[in-house]
């Protein structure tokens, strides 16, 4: 699989990173091994995971994996903190103290001694952004982490962070951003992409494939073994499911149709190549659903169909 650098940096990774939201929860250990081989095995090096993906339990997982399924050195790992569950709910965090603490708690899950990019997970107005960042510096400094990022940010909030870290000598610059992008939804085109470009931070889209309706699944109803018919992802997937969506979904379906590939392989390939971009984050429940997406690495798309797609979904 071709290698990218992470935006103005040196850190290599692969054109398609693992996203392991579902591991330890839908995804078990015997699904979640099939993945890692398939994916290693295809050249792919980015793994991706948070402390709040399962309350710990992807973390775990992943931990588990490594060093039997792959050795450390053969993967980039990524993980992220700020998101938790308590109380049946979701909570934000971003303060110095609970961010590395966090870290703390996913490198012995993990397993590992330093994770190779960690991620703000979420902007949250309760802590002080120069606090919030202070806690990647010290990550750095310390040796638990490589590289250092953030996740959902907006224009205005990544470009803050970015030009903070820059600032000052011996501050640890930004990486990357994690934040959601695919024909579906295009929002950090208008402001995140041009501020990342500008500030040298590479893009990792999450939910390239809308979320999983891009494959077209929901084409002609509700799968029973879909997240859309889930508790927990019901409502994730729902705002998609509306008229707009279903007109791109068609599009990405007709293309698919006209170029012999799944919509699945165009919807990919289509944000994998947009200008910016390091490597979407794929996610997937079942083995034989990730190679569907590894199958990307030797497609390109047609310049009349990019123009199509792009005018179809265009905000």
């Amino acid at each position: 699989m071709q290698q990218r650098r992470v935006g103005a940096t040196g850190l290599t990774v692969s054109r398609l990173g693992l996203g392991t939201m579902t591991w330890g929860r839908d995804t078990d250990e015997h699904e979640a091994r099939d993945q890692l081989i398939a994916f290693a095995e295809a050249g792919g090096t980015l793994v991706d995971t948070a402390a709040g993906y399962g309350n710990g339990a992807s973390e775990e997982l992943v931990g588990s994996l490594i060093g039997d399924v792959v050795s450390r050195d053969e993967v980039v790992l990524a993980t992220k903190a700020g998101i938790s569950a308590r109380n049946g709910g979701r909570t934000y965090d971003t303060s110095r103290g609970h961010l590395l603490a966090t870290l703390d708690a996913s490198l012995r899950r993990l397993g590992v001694e330093h994770v190779d990019l960690w991620q703000v997970h979420i902007w949250s107005d309760d802590t002080p952004l120069e606090e919030t960042l202070a806690a990647l510096d010290q990550a750095v400094t310390s040796g638990r982490a490589s590289y250092v990022g953030v996740s959902n940010y907006t224009g205005w909030q990544t470009a803050q962070a970015a030009t903070w870290q820059r600032a000052v000598p011996g501050r640890t610059p930004l990486a990357s951003t994690q934040v959601e992008y695919s024909l579906l939804n295009r929002a950090v085109e208008h402001e995140v992409l041009p501020a990342a470009a500008a500030l040298g931070l590479g893009v990792l889209p999450w939910s390239p494939l809308g979320r999983g309706v891009l494959t077209g699944k929901y084409r002609s109803g509700t799968p029973s073994d879909s997240r859309a018919a889930s508790t927990h992802f019901s409502n994730f997937v729902g705002p998609y499911l509306d008229e707009r969506g279903a007109g791109i979904v068609e599009a990405v379906a007709r293309a698919a149709d006209g170029l012999g590939l799944s919509a699945l392989e165009v919807a990919l390939t289509w944000v994998r190549d947009r200008p910016g971009v390091t490597a979407p984050i794929v996610g997937a429940r079942t083995a034989a659903q990730l190679r569907g997406a590894l199958g990307v690495e030797e497609l390109s798309l047609p310049p009349e169909i990019i123009a199509a797609l792009d005018d179809v979904s265009a905000d």
